[in-house]
């Protein structure tokens, strides 16, 4: 991530808390997460996310790796921040799994008589 990038989210999460401080009103999600996506081979996003770990002082999260995810991750209160390589296995399975998107048209989906249309 350039230098442009990274103060760009840090001053959006800063810009975040206040507005939320300022307006209590406003609805909060209960666990908001932060993910970083590694890319590259499989061995280089696995180095990569054992480097995070090392820097965040975690482990590789061993209950994502039979979905081809390899993660680590740091929670700060209920806020998470979670780096993750998702390895060419998932990302095949993946596109075999979306490979008949637009095969099928559903009828489009009504409001219901009884529910207020969201404005757009």
């Amino acid at each position: 991530m350039t230098n442009d990038r990274r103060a760009a989210l840090i001053n959006g999460l800063r810009d975040l808390a206040a507005f939320l401080e300022a307006n209590p009103d406003v609805p909060a999600p209960c666990f908001p997460r932060i993910h970083y996506f590694a890319e590259g081979t499989d061995s280089e996003m696995r180095a990569e996310i054992d480097g995070i770990a090392a820097l965040l002082g975690t482990e590789i999260d061993p209950g994502d790796l039979g979905y081809g995810h390899y993660r680590t991750g740091l929670n700060f209160g209920p806020v998470e921040y979670t780096a993750v390589g998702i390895l060419a296995r998932a990302r095949a399975r993946h596109d075999a799994d979306v490979s008949y998107t637009g095969c099928v048209a559903p009828d489009p989906i009504t409001p219901d008589a009884g529910t207020p249309a969201r404005a757009a």
